[in-house]
């Protein structure tokens, strides 16, 4: 369903989800499904609890103004760029395995 198509509450939704992605450095598309956003949001959301849970700081970790980190705890704790036209799902599977990566990792002191 395109965003034209959608009623209003779950135009705000949408619009809500794809403003707390750009908030963690995560561009989102037109053609994003809803559902699609939800689960990237989900994804995003269990990577930054397990940086968190191993020590990481979000702050230090996730990128500045839609860039990299300027100085990341560990690399393991920087949440993947998603590609240009890179589809969500995709996207989703790398997340998945950058968060097992950083649950891999020695807690912070």
């Amino acid at each position: 369903m395109t965003p034209d198509n959608q009623d209003d509450e779950t135009r705000r939704a949408r619009d809500e989800i794809a403003a707390r992605l750009r908030g963690a450095g995560v561009p989102t598309s037109d053609r994003d499904s809803s559902d699609a956003l939800a689960r990237l949001l989900d994804a995003v959301e269990d990577f930054e609890r397990t940086v968190q849970r191993k020590g990481g700081d979000l702050m230090v970790d996730e990128p500045v103004d839609s860039g990299r980190p300027l100085k990341p705890d560990d690399q393991a704790f920087v949440l993947p760029k998603r590609g240009e036209s890179e589809p969500v799902s995709d996207f989703i599977d790398r997340i998945a395995d950058a968060r097992a990566r950083a649950a891999r990792e020695p807690p912070q002191a």
